[in-house]
């Protein structure tokens, strides 16, 4: 699946919340989220929209390493 393109950082963080994830707090323009499945981890995701590609290209890897998936079945299971 192709990296989905023009899209926000609250579009990210909706996305995230297949895998678990939840708002934690907001420090500037970034909004922390963390999840608790398959052990705590947390992401830091831009309040930009939209997302550089650069930057949707790390957190999608960042949550393929934690949940021992590929990064095409992130990307399916949050935008496809």
């Amino acid at each position: 699946m192709k990296m989905p393109r023009d899209i926000s950082g609250k579009d990210v963080i909706k996305a995230l919340k297949v895998y678990g994830y939840q708002v934690i707090r907001q420090n500037g323009s970034h909004i922390m989220v963390t999840t608790q499945r398959e052990g705590e981890h947390h992401l830091a995701i831009p309040n930009h929209d939209p997302i550089k590609i650069g930057t949707l290209n790390g957190i999608i890897t960042l949550v393929s390493v934690h949940f021992a998936i590929s990064k095409e079945q992130v990307l399916k299971d949050l935008f496809g």
